[in-house]
């Protein structure tokens, strides 16, 4: 049986306390809901509160959470939803300073 391959885990801790985390696996068969082959989760916020999160949790498929506020995402590769994170994670921390 093939197994899920990790394909990207990185993790960064900013000087504020604010934590970026991306795991992104590769998956045999595409997650309930979803029509490719990763299995994903994108976390940008402080420990017990989420800013930004990217996520293909089975049963919603591809959606984002940004402040609290949940809406479908579109995958089209991990390029691009890297890039929307990233985006998203400067329009927040711009807020905040």
């Amino acid at each position: 049986m093939i197994k899920a391959q990790l394909v990207i885990r990185d993790r960064v801790v900013f000087d504020d306390g604010a934590i970026q985390e991306i795991v992104i696996w590769q998956v045999p068969s595409p997650v309930h809901s979803s029509d490719h082959v990763f299995k994903y989760s994108l976390f940008y916020g402080y420990p017990g509160r989420r800013l930004v999160g990217y996520d293909n949790e089975r049963g919603k498929g591809d959606h984002k959470h940004i402040d609290g506020k949940e809406a479908p995402y579109t995958f089209s590769s991990i390029e691009k939803l890297i890039d929307y994170f990233m985006a998203d994670i400067d329009a927040i921390r711009g807020e905040e300073t």
